[in-house]
């Protein structure tokens, strides 16, 4: 059976990581963007970070520019953004797709475990999945969702 921690991505910085070192963790994967209405979830998703990342949790956060345009264009920048806006801290991965032909490998399996209002597409930017331990998604949040709506789950999950 397909996991998590079956994929791998490009990091902000270029390093390849594989998902396996997310094994025994639990996680919260977001698409995001720098020019959003939602942006300011950036805050919400550190927060949850910092509560709970001592406690085997972490959020993975992947930059996409398909939703009107509200992603800068480069990596660096993404990351200058992030941290100096909103302190992120959490991991952050090279932009990619998340619809489309282009879609990357692990939002395909994604979307395959926990379909969506739109027939298993992402909506919008700030589309949350929440992946358990064991590597399985555990549940999907609208982008409207904020994260700290997100807390009792995380903690229900870290057992």
């Amino acid at each position: 059976m397909t996991t998590l921690h079956d994929f791998s991505a490009t990091a902000i910085d270029g390093k390849p990581v594989e998902f396996s070192s997310y094994d025994g963790k639990v996680v919260l994967v977001v698409n995001t963007a720098s020019k959003c209405g939602f942006t300011p979830q950036f805050e919400g998703l550190q927060e949850l970070y910092d509560t709970y990342g001592d406690r085997g949790f972490t959020v993975l956060g992947f930059p996409c520019d398909q939703f009107a345009n509200q992603e800068l264009d480069g990596d660096d920048e993404i990351a200058g953004f992030c941290q100096k806006n909103y302190g992120v801290t959490f991991p952050m991965f090279s932009k990619i797709d998340v619809n489309g032909d282009e879609t990357h490998p692990v939002y395909q399996w994604l979307k395959s475990q926990k379909g969506g209002l739109i027939g298993g597409g992402i909506k919008w930017n700030f589309t949350k999945f929440l992946v358990g331990k064991d590597g399985q998604v555990i549940g999907r949040y609208a982008p409207t969702t904020k994260p700290e709506k997100i807390a009792g789950d995380i903690e229900k999950a870290l057992g």
